[in-house]
């Protein structure tokens, strides 16, 4: 029985786990082993940070076993839904190094891990993909060890942990927020350090519009290519889209 259990339960009787984004969700399906259902707030294809959340929404939010969430004002309609919860609520988030305001944390696997241990604990399951994020932050160290550049440029600042986990520099068009407008300054500043770092490719993410990217791309004689935050998913899995990933950078950087 999870923790919260006076909550309402799915329809088909199993304990109800509400989360706030995809990645959580896929944690906790994960984890669960199909003996909860999990409801993911956000839908497939939607941009977390301008989710908004309906009344019908937020009751289910309310009426969940357990919520799974991102602190940080990373998605305020769920953080403000989370106070009327009748089950238990977890911030993932609480107790990691976080940097600032940077939410990605789920873009590193050992701090991934860590979240699935708590998703874990929560829902009284063993941790089902510990052995899995180990082997792909093996992946990650082998692929991104021998590379003739180290910086990667992207159209918003949401790879900080998975540059300073692999020993990457992140040099960002934009700030946290991905819809951000950048001024003539921030251009300048990032079209000179592609310049400086002799960078070949400019990455844009698939939920955001790929016209600062190429802005950038065109200025410097650059590609472009996709490099997936993972805060969203309409079929591939965090290991698949977290290999996608290591392909793409490692055809950036030059690695061998």
């Amino acid at each position: 029985m999870l923790a919260g259990c006076g909550a309402t339960s799915g329809d088909d009787g199993r304990p109800t786990v509400v989360a706030a984004f995809y990645p959580l969700a896929y944690a906790a399906e994960r984890v669960g082993g199909g003996t909860i259902a999990v409801d993911n707030l956000t839908p497939a294809g939607s941009e977390p940070h301008d989710l908004e959340l309906s009344p019908k929404t937020v009751a289910r939010v309310v009426r969940a076993d357990v919520v799974l969430y991102l602190g940080d004002d990373f998605q305020p309609a769920v953080t403000t839904a989370v106070e009327q919860a009748q089950g238990e609520t977890v911030n993932v988030l609480e107790g990691l190094p976080v940097r600032g305001d940077d939410p990605h944390v789920w873009l590193d696997p050992i701090l991934y891990a860590q979240i699935v241990k708590r998703i874990g604990v929560a829902l009284h399951r063993s941790d089902a993909l510990a052995a899995d994020l180990r082997k792909l932050d093996r992946e990650y160290r082998r692929g991104l060890a021998r590379c003739a550049r180290r910086e990667i440029v992207t159209s918003h600042a949401a790879f900080g942990y998975l540059a300073r986990r692999y020993g990457l520099k992140q040099v960002a068009i934009t700030g946290l927020t991905p819809e951000a407008e950048p001024t003539a300054q921030d251009l300048e500043r990032v079209v000179n350090a592609v310049r400086r770092t002799h960078a070949t490719t400019v990455f844009f993410e698939p939920l955001v519009s790929p016209r600062l990217a190429r802005t950038v791309a065109r200025e410097v004689g650059a590609r472009t290519a996709v490099l997936d935050p993972i805060e969203s998913s309409s079929g591939p899995s965090y290991f698949q889209l977290m290999r996608r990933n290591l392909s793409a950078l490692r055809q950036a950087l030059g690695c061998r």
